[in-house]
């Protein structure tokens, strides 16, 4: 009985095993399936000009989006100076003044259901708040719509990393005299800091590849955007636009398109786990 017992759970383990075995390697084949997908279509589709030109005129071939790429950076910009600040100050209270009280509660539990809610909500929202006051599309609404996405990741990520600080690190700042606001802006926010780094740079990763929002915000623009107040190009937009158009140079100019925003998504995601497998080292 013992010997059939001791072989049927050697079997159960074994498929088991062979079982995660089987679907991990399912998971990363469609992972890298993806990648090499974009990346043969897109690596053969990048040159200088794409990085320098601005997008030609329907029926001309050549042309880049030396706009859309200035202007996906001008909206994170933009979204990082409104997400960033709310986030960390939201997680930072969650963490350490509303573990246990209602209104810590509420915080919580209010972010995490701006977290699920769908993006092209965000982008609405953005375009009653911002568009419609202003009376025409501009960066500042489509950095606002990111900026507002960003919010509810910045605060529980913000909040996760804190809570990983050990105890003892805050007793022993307290020991010596501190006040607590000095506990945790001079000893448990530094501490926690790589982590905190890290979860923004995902944040950021997060909201990169978003084109609903911006479609009703910063919509688009084939030419330079001046200033803050014009409409602007980004690359998830125009991913967009040429994907659906029915020129095939357009088509070649999207996957060039795909390849650069995977590659701003992948070292973002790259870097934050460094810094926080330095932090975990350390």
């Amino acid at each position: 009985m013992t010997r059939t017992l001791s072989l049927r759970r050697r079997l159960t383990n074994g498929f088991m095993l062979s079982l995660t075995g089987v679907c991990t390697a399912l998971v990363l084949g469609i992972l890298f399936f993806i990648l090499g997908y974009i990346a043969y279509h897109g690596i053969s589709a990048l040159d200088w000009d794409f990085f320098t030109k601005l997008p030609k005129p329907v029926g001309e071939h050549g042309g880049g989006m030396a706009n859309a790429i200035v202007g996906t950076v001008k909206l994170l910009a933009l979204a990082s100076l409104i997400g960033v600040p709310i986030g960390f100050f939201g997680g930072v209270y969650l963490s350490e003044y509303g573990r246990k009280n209602t209104f810590g509660f509420l915080i919580r539990y209010a972010a995490d259901i701006l977290n699920g809610i769908p993006s092209i909500v965000m982008g609405i929202f953005a375009y009653t708040i911002v568009v419609l006051p202003l009376g025409h599309f501009s960066t500042v609404a489509g950095g606002v719509a990111l900026g507002i996405m960003m919010i509810p990741i910045a605060v529980r990520s913000t909040e996760e990393f804190l809570k990983l600080v050990p105890a003892s690190i805050r007793e022993a700042a307290l020991a010596l005299g501190l006040t607590e606001w000095k506990v945790v802006s001079f000893v448990v926010i530094p501490t926690a800091l790589r982590g905190i780094i890290t979860g923004i740079m995902l944040d950021l990763a997060r909201v990169a590849g978003e084109t609903a929002p911006l479609l009703f915000t910063a919509f688009s623009n084939r030419f330079w955007s001046r200033g803050w107040l014009e409409p602007t190009a980004s690359l998830p937009v125009m991913i967009y636009t040429y994907a659906v158009a029915p020129y095939d140079d357009w088509h070649r100019q999207a996957w060039a398109a795909g390849m650069v925003l995977l590659m701003l998504v992948l070292g973002a995601n790259l870097l934050s786990r460094m810094i926080l497998h330095r932090q975990l080292r350390g």
